[in-house]
């Protein structure tokens, strides 16, 4: 069993992999980075989840990383501390890649790392009282690994002003770059996060794979011959496919989808 991870499975599918250090606001250091590692890596493989729910226990989402953990690492040597960027790397590439739907709940304070972890799943939703910051300079360091999930999220300019200026952020202004995609009163928090799992449930799950890979694959810009071309390919691939089959005779059948959970299951 994970030591700084609460692992729960919900009907439905759902995993919630929780992070659980309240002591210390769920900052992480190297345990819980590989933790996570392992967590979405298993939940990625597990044909019975349909989603993964990451959320912290107690106060806050996540104080980033772990005051001793930073001093372990300003102590230690280039190459120790080149193997211990990768790893961290290498769990938001984990998150990011996953071919499961992922959702961040957000309550209280989403700093630094915690910053970058709201910013690498695909959708997220916090509490009012949620409050953001992209910290690092004020300890004579900078946002690298999080930094192409944090401009990915809310675009260059607005990423540069974060990092820069190192402001906390509220929920309201999260909402408006585009960080979050929804803010609710924090005791409708965990509706709000039910009522988008439920949507995502509706969705063929590998649909939604071939989603997250192929709008991985796309950049905002000119529509060129091989995207006009990478496009039709995968649409006509995944035409042919039994979910594809199956999602097509039920619409039209006026049935549920056959991977819809039955209206008898009872909620996560």
């Amino acid at each position: 069993m994970p030591d700084t991870l609460s692992v729960l499975r919900r009907a439905g599918g759902v995993a919630e992999l929780r992070m659980s250090r309240p002591q210390v606001f769920n900052a992480f250091d190297e345990t819980m980075i590989g933790e996570l590692d392992a967590a979405f890596e298993q939940a990625a493989a597990d044909p019975e989840v349909r989603v993964v729910v990451l959320s912290g226990e107690g106060k806050h989402f996540s104080a980033g990383a772990d005051l001793s953990w930073m001093q372990r690492a300003s102590e230690a040597d280039e190459q120790w501390n080149l193997a211990d960027a990768r790893r961290f790397a290498a769990m938001l590439r984990r998150i990011d890649t996953c071919p499961k739907p992922t959702l961040a709940r957000i309550q209280g304070a989403a700093l630094g790392g915690g910053f970058g972890l709201a910013c690498v799943c695909d959708i997220a939703i916090a509490s009012e009282q949620a409050s953001f910051a992209v910290s690092e300079a004020r300890f004579g360091i900078l946002p690298s690994v999080i930094g192409p999930y944090v401009v990915n999220a809310v675009g260059r300019r607005q990423a540069r002003r974060l990092a820069l200026s190192m402001r906390r952020i509220g929920a309201a202004e999260a909402l408006a770059i585009g960080l979050v995609h929804e803010v609710v009163a924090p005791d409708a928090l965990d509706a709000a996060v039910q009522r988008t799992v439920d949507e995502v449930l509706q969705g063929g799950p590998q649909a939604q794979r071939e989603i997250k890979q192929l709008f991985a694959a796309l950049e905002v810009g000119p529509v060129t011959d091989e995207v006009v071309e990478l496009t039709a390919r995968t649409i006509s691939r995944v035409r042919g496919t039994e979910e594809a089959r199956g999602g097509f005779a039920a619409f039209l059948a006026k049935q549920p989808a056959p991977w819809a959970p039955r209206g008898d299951e009872p909620k996560a």
